[in-house]
This record gives C-alpha cells, sequence and structure tokens, in this order.
C-alpha cells in the first residue's frame, strides 16, 4: 500500500465514498464538463433557447438539430438545475454502467427519440426544451445493465420506472414536479428509447 495515500491526494474513504458515486478522478472531471455546459447554455438565456429548443415550425422548415439540441437547454436557470441534480444522481447510479461512448450514444438517441414522439404522436407539442426525457432514457438503459447483472437494486429501478410512467400516463405529471410544464410523454419516449438501443449494447459486467 502506499503509505501516502491515492494519487488524487484523497485519504482512502474519501475517494472510496467518491468512487461509490461515480465521482473519481475523471469521472467526477467528466460529471463537472456536463454540468458546466449545461450552466453555460443556460447563461445564453432566450437566445440560445430559442434556437435550440425543440420548435415544430422550425423543424418543419429543415432546422434539424433542433432535434438533439432541444435536449440540451431548460426554460430557465431552476428548470437547469433540476435536470442537473437529475444528470448528479443517474450518474452516482449507473456511470460505470456503460462507455462513455455508448453512453453518449443512449443520451442522443433517447433525445431522437423524443423529438420523433413528439412529432408524430404529440403535435399540439409546438416547443419542447429539457434534459428530463433523456434522462429517463438514461435511468432504463442502466437499470437495464443492472437487471443483466441480477443486482437487487436493479428490479427496484425497474418497478419505480414502471410505476412512475404509468402514473404519468394516467394523472399527469407527479405532483412534486412543475406539473404545468412538464409533457410527461417525452419522459415515456425517453424511458423507450434508452432501452431499446441499451438492448443492443453491451454494459460494463461489474462496477
Amino acid at each position: 500500500m502506499n503509505a501516502e495515500g491515492p494519487p488524487s491526494g484523497l485519504s482512502p474513504r474519501r475517494e472510496g465514498l467518491l468512487q461509490s458515486l461515480n465521482c473519481d478522478r475523471a469521472y467526477g472531471l467528466a460529471l463537472l464538463a456536463v454540468c458546466a455546459l449545461l450552466a453555460l447554455l443556460e447563461t445564453g438565456g432566450d437566445p440560445v433557447r430559442n434556437a435550440l429548443g425543440y420548435d415544430r415550425p422550425a423543424l418543419a422548415a429543415g432546422e434539424w438539430w433542433r432535434a438533439l439540441t432541444a435536449h440540451f437547454v431548460h426554460l430557465d436557470a431552476a428548470h437547469a438545475t433540476l435536470n442537473g441534480m437529475g444528470l448528479v444522481l443517474m450518474w452516482a447510479l449507473f456511470a460505470r454502467d456503460y462507455s462513455p461512448l455508448r453512453w453518449l450514444a443512449i443520451y442522443l438517441f433517447s433525445s431522437l427519440c423524443i423529438s420523433a414522439g413528439l412529432w408524430l404522436w404529440d403535435p399540439g407539442v409546438t416547443k419542447y426544451v429539457g434534459a428530463s426525457g433523456s434522462l429517463h432514457g438514461v435511468m432504463t438503459a442502466g437499470t437495464l445493465a443492472h437487471l443483466r447483472r441480477r443486482d437487487l437494486d436493479g428490479w427496484i429501478l425497474a418497478t419505480f420506472i414502471v410505476v412512475k410512467l404509468a402514473y404519468e400516463q394516467l394523472a399527469g405529471a407527479l405532483p412534486f414536479s412543475s406539473s404545468g410544464n412538464t409533457i410527461v410523454d417525452a419522459h415515456l419516449y425517453g424511458a423507450v428509447g434508452g432501452i431499446a438501443l441499451a438492448i443492443f449494447l453491451r454494459s460494463n459486467p461489474g462496477r
């Protein structure tokens, strides 16, 4: 054992805690970078939001990039903060379950599924922004990885996801969410997209 502690300079206990939360070393730096990107986009305010958000007429006019970029911008700072907290939670639960490139593919594919779903089945939704739907894709993909390893928490997570999505479809947004701005179908489309792609991707066998 290195008597001087781990290369990070942290005590073994703190290093172990950060690792258990997937926030150690490169993982921690990557999480900070993603959060910084979301914060940076939020500082652009309405001009950035209007240029990158899902906008049905603009998509019809050929601004196809909105199908992806809508899932990186938010209604306001409070919305961005809530989604940032969701990102941190998903990171702590699942970051090591797939390679970084596979996670990127899962997030982007989930985002495209949301945009496609809104376009095809929710024509009344003309504008949409936010990462929560795509994070549902992350959650279903990560849960599938846990189920493949036969982890107990995989079944707990799977039950939670099914109950949550069913409740939203039957009763609307959860009471603690900003129900006036929540498009619950985006959560369903994102969840379906995440698990659909994850079925074809190899997850890491252990953490």
